[in-house]
């Protein structure tokens, strides 16, 4: 038998340490995160989207007001671009509407609805695909307020420059605009079976109605289109006679289980005497429920007065949580948040939060609540030289709140951690976008036009210097969420 050189013994040395250095490192990579890897059975029989995220959060982005971009940031990681590349990002194929300003987010149902106020489109986005799915329908630029129910067989508009509502009706291919001035908002209910429209500068409520084939316009009504064979009809909501509680109507929450209507009034924030909730029941506002002669009898059941302002509410099944603003003795408003008990509808506590007309909250992770608004350096925050940014994070168990990011404006010393392009060391600027990245303990936000993230558990803010985006962020979405309550 010959003996091996030496040189075959050292290839084999080098062959077998090289063979157990690939064996070693490919456990070892095994072991760690496996990257953009779904399991065999995704939730809810969701499909797997291109970019093989599963924590998606979608920022709708501005450049110059003409030109616009739907782009994916990884929340899990919260990072904009793919791990192997540091240049490519995850964009929505097919968008480039100029200036989306508005996402309606439908993780659910795997859609996404949104609207740019620079020409009036109304585009649905494919979360399995991230591609544009096509037209939403044609709504006229600038309109004030939209919304969207989940069957999606009707967009509503309301359109205050033209004072028009619009009514797109998918179920016949046809849209509708009914003439009631200066109307600026409009809310719809989760089954789309009531419609309520509201008017700057008024206490009148409104309501729509859906007619039957070849049914007579009803008596009183405001506006019905078309004309010779009406669809739809706009009629007022008549308040209670002996004791009015209608106040600068400027939206309403509808109770999960179908029963009540909560207007919110607006108050002295919108011009008016007295802020509150009107409570009604749904089913005398639903769109099949014809008055048949006028005066209309009053669907009012209930009123409570929030001295802390309505704007915006949000509930949990036992509390109403109210955001507003109370004018102060020096004329300046300041904000607040109001609790009221679903059982006994009495107020139960008031919370200063963040100044600023409010028109976002929602719930996140470490049993929190979060309320965004805009304009809030014209407050009495500002003026006292306090915290005066736009977003307020509410410790439910604790019964707390704190303004983030965590700033004071009377310390020289004191800034935001990553600001914004106008480089104000104490104000990040208006809350445009909000979305609760479920059991991750992050909330992402639209703040001052770019894109900050905030921890649930203590609202300490996440470096973004990884998923700033490029132009103007307008609105967030969590694309990914496990229910649509996330957004």
């Amino acid at each position: 038998m010959k003996n091996r050189s030496p040189l075959s013994h050292s290839f084999c040395a080098q062959f077998f340490c090289g063979l157990v250095i690939a064996i070693v490192t490919l456990g070892l990579t095994s072991c760690g995160v496996r990257y953009y890897k779904f399991p065999e059975y995704t939730f809810a029989n969701r499909p797997v989207p291109p970019s093989k995220l599963n924590t998606r959060v979608l920022v709708s982005i501005t450049v110059n007001g003409a030109q616009g971009a739907l782009q994916m940031l990884d929340a899990q990681r919260d990072i904009r671009n793919s791990i192997f590349n540091p240049n490519s990002t995850f964009p929505i194929s097919g968008f480039a509407n100029g200036y989306p300003n508005m996402i309606f987010n439908f993780p659910e149902q795997v859609l996404g609805y949104v609207y740019s106020n620079s020409d009036g489109t109304l585009t649905q986005v494919d979360y399995g695909k991230e591609a544009v799915a096509g037209s939403g329908g044609k709504l006229p630029a600038k309109a004030d307020s939209i919304a969207v129910p989940v069957n999606f067989k009707h967009v509503y508009a309301a359109v205050s420059s033209l004072g028009v509502l619009t009514v797109i009706d998918n179920t016949n291919g046809q849209t509708y605009y009914l003439n009631l001035p200066n109307v600026y908002r409009v809310a719809v209910n989760q089954g789309d079976s009531v419609v309520l429209a509201m008017v700057r500068n008024s206490n009148t409520l409104y309501r729509l109605l859906r007619l039957n084939q070849n049914q007579a316009a009803v008596p009183g009504a405001i506006d019905c289109q078309p004309f010779n064979v009406p669809v739809w009809c706009v009629v007022p909501v008549p308040d209670s006679a002996s004791s009015p509680s209608l106040d600068r109507p400027v939206g309403a929450y509808f109770s999960l289980d179908g029963t009540t209507a909560y207007v919110l009034n607006c108050g002295p924030e919108c011009g008016g005497t007295t802020a509150g909730i009107t409570m009604m029941p749904q089913g005398s506002l639903r769109v099949d429920n014809y008055p048949t002669s006028t005066p209309y009898p009053s669907p009012v059941t209930g009123n409570v007065p929030v001295p802390g302002g309505a704007t915006a509410v949000l509930a949990d099944g036992t509390t109403l949580y109210i955001s507003g603003q109370q004018l102060q003795p020096d004329g300046l408003f300041a904000g607040f948040l109001s609790t009221m008990d679903l059982g006994t509808n009495k107020i139960t506590g008031q919370y200063t939060i963040s100044d600023g007309y409010h028109t976002k909250m929602l719930f996140g992770d470490d049993n929190t609540l979060w309320i965004g608004s805009q304009s809030c350096a014209n407050g009495e925050r500002a003026k006292l030289k306090q915290n005066y940014n736009c977003l307020t994070r509410y410790d439910i168990g604790a019964k707390t709140t704190k303004v983030v990011p965590d700033v004071n404006p009377a310390d020289p010393n004191s800034s935001v951690p990553y600001p914004n392009a106008n480089e104000n060391k104490y104000y990040y600027g208006d809350l445009t976008g909000l979305c609760w990245v479920q059991g991750k303990n992050k909330m992402y936000t639209a703040y001052g036009g770019q894109v900050h993230a905030f921890n649930t558990a203590d609202g300490s803010e996440i470096n973004n210097a990884q998923f700033t985006v490029q132009g103007t962020a307008l609105d967030v979405a969590f694309m990914d969420a496990a229910t649509n309550s996330a957004n």
